[in-house]
């Protein structure tokens, strides 16, 4: 058996969603396990409509635009018959209003994953219901009770063993060629929807790869596979065709938004090779994740990350910042849950950047303020180069004020401030 997964661009609408359709048809002879992201835009509206509930604003009308969007694709999928999926995006819209309206929980991690995960129902229960309209042997599977968590929402962490039990006894029950389940989101205790992180469906792919020792999986997406770096940031791109599983978890970490950052471990336990191809030019051949290091250093990589904050703590009577101190401040940042970039000590001050994330960070700065001097830059950018040379660098910092720089044997990451990439 393989593993598919398609992301919210690949099933962005019902032209995107007879596109997959073509996709999966050319799999003769191969069980595949059909991993799908919520349609197109459908996450961000529903991340406004938990913001607009937490904030005491207006939320239903929202809300109710991203049922009609759905029921919109759904009658373009399937025509105008009352179906299961009709049925079933009424359920979930009473449950979505139902429980806006009613719960008492406000606990905003809590509410988030109650409804931002809805967006993969929605989508799996149209896809299914046009594929089996289609013709094909086709099974919906509820990843809720495949992929089991704790209740750290937002961000779940995956119990294997359960997870591993209850998929392998699903899979040797169910015969259907196609089987389609949901990415980001699993079950937690008592019943509690739960969400793996944003942009998480890469990881519900590479976990059911794992449980099930697959064949393979391939990511479909909007561009050819995996780049040397972001269209978006740089003109001149190449693609990596065959790169390993170290160098793609070392990209990942640092930022490259092609892969999930925990998507490439599970696999390369299992040494299960990766694709990830274009759903434009199906056909192409893509990029190949695998135990392969030969390519890994023969085309520079760049990860550029805007909108970064430089935090400089210091002690207040300016003595050393040592191991205590250190173990301290990260205590406070993993508990307001700021990842950190990149960090740098003297004897007297330890320097950290995270992405911007303003309530976040403001909260953060105001606890360490209590014990350290504090100071902060915003609005910098942060540049990785995998398997630089000194020429490149010089050429890509000209002109730019540097505020950090780290260097390894293979990495340069440079904090810096001034005109955007081209």
């Amino acid at each position: 058996m393989k593993v598919f997964k398609f992301g919210g661009a690949s099933v962005k609408d019902a032209q995107a969603v007879r596109n997959l359709k073509q996709i999966i048809e050319t799999e003769t002879g191969n069980r595949l396990l059909i991993v799908i992201s919520a349609m197109d835009k459908t996450t961000n509206w529903l991340e406004r409509v938990v913001e607009a509930f937490s904030a005491n604003q207006a939320w239903k009308e929202l809300l109710l635009k991203v049922f009609d969007f759905h029921r919109a694709q759904l009658e373009l999928l399937v025509g105008k018959e009352q179906s299961s999926a009709t049925e079933s995006i009424d359920k979930i819209q009473h449950y979505a209003f139902t429980f806006l309206e009613q719960d008492e929980n406000t606990d905003f991690d809590f509410v988030y994953d109650q409804i931002v995960s809805l967006g993969e129902i929605l989508s799996t229960k149209i896809i299914a219901a046009y594929l089996e309209r289609e013709g094909l042997d086709i099974k919906w599977a509820d990843a809720r009770k495949l992929v089991h968590t704790d209740n750290t929402y937002r961000d779940a962490k995956v119990n294997w063993e359960e997870t591993e039990s209850r998929i392998k006894e699903f899979w040797s029950s169910e015969k259907a060629n196609f089987v389609i389940t949901q990415g980001f989101i699993g079950g937690g205790e008592h019943n509690r929807m739960t969400t793996l992180g944003r942009e998480g469906s890469d990881f519900s792919a590479a976990i059911f790869a794992y449980c099930l020792t697959s064949e393979s999986v391939t990511i479909w997406k909007d561009v050819p596979g995996m780049l040397n770096a972001d269209p978006k940031h740089f003109s001149n791109t190449s693609l990596l065709e065959n790169i390993s599983y170290r160098e793609a978890i070392e990209l990942s970490y640092y930022g490259a938004s092609v892969i999930h950052p925990k998507t490439i471990k599970p696999l390369e336990n299992k040494h299960i090779p990766l694709y990830v191809k274009s759903f434009k030019e199906p056909t192409e051949p893509g990029s190949s994740i695998n135990d392969n290091t030969s390519e890994d250093s023969k085309i520079p990589s760049y990860i550029f990350k805007s909108d970064q904050v430089l935090i400089s703590i210091s002690s207040r009577d300016f003595s050393f910042i040592v191991e205590e101190h250190i173990s301290d401040i990260f205590k406070r940042f993993a508990a307001h849950r700021l990842k950190i970039q990149t960090m740098q000590n003297s004897a007297i001050s330890f320097s950290v950047s995270v992405a911007n994330h303003p309530s976040q960070i403001k909260a953060l700065i105001k606890e360490l303020q209590k014990d350290y001097k504090v100071l902060y830059n915003d609005g910098l950018e942060l540049l990785t180069i995998r398997h630089f040379n000194e020429q490149i660098v010089s050429e890509l910092i000209k002109d730019r004020e540097v505020m950090l720089e780290q260097k390894t044997r293979h990495t340069m990451r440079i904090l810096m401030r001034g005109q955007k990439l081209l």
